[in-house]
């Protein structure tokens, strides 16, 4: 039984990694990141860092979605 459980794990962690283990996520962040960005901190009244990395904008956006009330459905559409 114990396999079953590291399995489904394993399944979960496939679906969504951690920015953190991104191999390009000390990259800058993309113009997309950088747009979406500027759009929640607008709504959140607060600053951005221009200079994130692909991975801490990732972690920022989903920190200000949380702050904004907006959903990953309104980042798939952006």
């Amino acid at each position: 039984m114990q396999t079953n459980n590291n399995n489904n794990n394993t399944n979960k962690g496939n679906a969504i990694k951690d920015p953190d283990n991104w191999t390009t996520g000390n990259e800058p962040m993309t113009e997309a990141q950088r747009s979406y960005l500027h759009t929640l901190a607008g709504e959140a009244g607060v600053e951005i860092d221009e200079n994130m990395t692909k991975a801490e904008a990732s972690k920022k956006i989903e920190e200000l979605q949380e702050l904004t009330g907006r959903g990953k459905e309104d980042q798939d559409r952006s």
